[in-house]
C-alpha cells in the first residue's frame, strides 16, 4: 500500500506541469501561459527516483519509463512500461492505480488526492495568481538549457516539499522538459519528458478505467 500511495503522489505532482507556453520567455511567464492555454497533451517520460543514502551506504536509485497524457480539467493517465507495468488514471472523479504484477487496483476519490497539491494547476487554476494562494512560486536560474520555476507548498503538513519545473524551447515555443520532485522524506524524483505534444488530440477513452476481471480492488 505504501508503494501505491507513493506512485499516486508522484503522478499527481507530475500532472501540474502537463503543458507549455506559446512563446519562449521567463519561467514564470511560461507557467502563466501554461495554465491559460494547456488543454491537452501527451509525452514519453523517464523517471529516476533516488532515495537518501543510509549511513555507510550510497544513495539508491531506480529508473522507470512510460507515457503520459492529460486533459484539463483534472484528467490524466500515466502508463509505466518499464521495468514493471503500472497504470494510473484520473477520470475526473476517481484516481485509479493498477499494478499488473500484483493484480491489484487501488481507487481513491480525486478530491482527496488533488486538494491543494500542484495538480490543482491541471484541475482548476486559471492563472498564476490563483496558484499563489497555495504555493510560493519563484523563478529559478536557467540550467541545462531550460528555464525553471520552483513551487513550494505553503501548507507544510503534506509529503511534498518542493517541485522544480523546467521548460525548454520546442517547435511551438516553450514546452515541458523536466520535473524535479522532492518529498519530505528526502526522496527525489527527476522526470525527463520527450516528444511532448502540446494540445494534442487525446481520445476520451484514455481517461476511462475499468478494473480487469480477477484483480483485487482496494477503495480508500
Amino acid at each position: 500500500m505504501k508503494t501505491s500511495i507513493r506512485f499516486i503522489r508522484v503522478a499527481v505532482v507530475m500532472a501540474m506541469a502537463a503543458g507549455a507556453s506559446a512563446s519562449w520567455a521567463g519561467g514564470m511567464d511560461s507557467l502563466e501561459q501554461f495554465v491559460k492555454t494547456a488543454r491537452t497533451g501527451k509525452a514519453g517520460f523517464t523517471q529516476v527516483v533516488t532515495s537518501p543514502a543510509k549511513e555507510g551506504q550510497t544513495a539508491r536509485s531506480k529508473t522507470q519509463s512510460g507515457t503520459f497524457e492529460f486533459q484539463r480539467p483534472g484528467k490524466f493517465r500515466f502508463h509505466y512500461t518499464k521495468p514493471f507495468e503500472q497504470t494510473i488514471v484520473a477520470d475526473g472523479q476517481t484516481l485509479w492505480l493498477y499494478d499488473v504484477d500484483l493484480k491489484q487496483v487501488t481507487a481513491r476519490p480525486q478530491e482527496q488526492i488533488l486538494g491543494s497539491t500542484p495538480a490543482a494547476i491541471v484541475a482548476a487554476a486559471p492563472n498564476v495568481k490563483s496558484l499563489e494562494k497555495d504555493f510560493t512560486l519563484s523563478e529559478e536560474p536557467d540550467k541545462d538549457g531550460q528555464q525553471w520555476v520552483k513551487a513550494t507548498p505553503k501548507t507544510r503538513d503534506g509529503q511534498l516539499q518542493s517541485v522544480l519545473v523546467g521548460f525548454r524551447q520546442g517547435p511551438k515555443g516553450s514546452e515541458l522538459g523536466t520535473l524535479e520532485i522532492l518529498d519530505s522524506f528526502g526522496q527525489r524524483s527527476v522526470l525527463t519528458f520527450t516528444a511532448f505534444e502540446m494540445n494534442a488530440e487525446v481520445p476520451a477513452s484514455a481517461f476511462q478505467f475499468k478494473p480487469p476481471q480477477g484483480v483485487d480492488v482496494l477503495r480508500n
